[in-house]
């Protein structure tokens, strides 16, 4: 089997690209501009490597005929305010994405929704309400849900696969600066000996993801029956003091919270995906809980020399 992962060099997609490589010994190739991604996520890669953007088509040829498709490219920095770059990227990358497998006969697309487009909606947030984003990334998502779901109705011979992740975390999200995890900002401050800061009183909750789950929904999408949009996810929202708990736990560190007024306008108080359409029509059940997940995640930030 061959498969493309656009955004291939950043962070899921490149533990996507590992797993075909790997679990499924597939031919892989990955599409990536390098604008966010990194070179460093790729070492060991045996696949081949396209360096472009998913907004050309320089690629198409390139590229040629796949088995699937693996969409994860996008501007993924929910503090970018621009919102012609956002949609532009987001959604119009997207729809030449799918030009792309139209024209090469490819007859799966699996493609990174988001929990963003929720907002503060009602939880557990499921994919049947109606979408409330707060920012432009958010919308965007809702957006790119809206052309799957028209294409896939006007190609029935095609598969599309949405899959929401929810707040995820994990190896290789080390080069996304000040966008990766809640979990891996922790870590430093406290790697550095420094209280972790957290909002007052460190009760929000999140839907934390270990990435390796979110791998395993990728994998689990190439055998859906229909196209569809599902939430990726644990199902079980954590505080972000529990949070620390595990990190004090899988680091042998004993270093309390430090709140602070939380300067946002907008904050989701509360993720939490509803898993039922996922289990239903992909068959996914996440394997790691917060905890577990926290320990596997220091084991490799310590192998890794991070």
């Amino acid at each position: 089997m061959r498969y493309l992962v656009t955004g291939g060099a950043g962070f899921i997609g490149s533990n996507l690209a590992f797993a075909l490589c790997g679990e499924r010994k597939a031919k892989v190739t990955v599409l990536d501009n390098f604008s966010s991604g990194n070179f460093k996520n790729l070492i060991g890669f045996e696949g081949e490597i396209i360096s472009d953007d998913i907004q050309s088509d320089a690629w198409f040829r390139k590229a040629g005929p796949v088995d699937a498709v693996f969409h994860e490219a996008a501007v993924t920095d929910t503090t970018i305010h621009d919102q012609k770059k956002m949609m532009d990227v987001n959604v119009e990358g997207f729809r030449n994405v799918l030009r792309f497998a139209l024209e090469n006969g490819v007859k799966r697309v699996v493609y990174a929704s988001s929990a963003g487009v929720y907002g503060n909606g009602e939880c557990p947030m499921k994919e049947g309400q109606p979408p409330v984003p707060e920012n432009v990334y958010g919308f965007s998502k809702a957006m790119m849900d809206n052309a799957a779901r028209e294409f896939a109705a006007a190609h029935t011979d095609m598969t599309l696969v949405g899959l929401r992740y929810f707040n995820v975390y994990g190896p290789r999200e080390y080069y996304k600066g000040s966008a990766a995890s809640m979990i891996y900002q922790l870590y430093l401050q406290m790697k550095a000996g420094k209280r972790p800061r957290i909002f007052k009183f460190g009760e929000q909750m999140r839907d934390f993801v270990y990435v390796k789950d979110i791998v395993r929904a990728n994998l689990s999408a190439l055998d859906a029956e229909k196209s569809c949009v599902v939430n990726a996810a644990t199902g079980t929202p954590e505080n972000f003091n529990r949070v620390i708990d595990c990190l004090n736990k899988a680091m042998g560190t004993d270093l309390s919270p430090e709140y602070f007024d939380n300067p946002y306008g907008f904050f989701q108080l509360k993720t939490q995906a509803d898993l039922r359409h996922a289990k239903a029509y992909l068959n996914y059940r996440p394997e790691w809980n917060l905890e577990n997940g926290i320990a596997d995640y220091i084991g490799e930030l310590k192998k890794s020399g991070i």
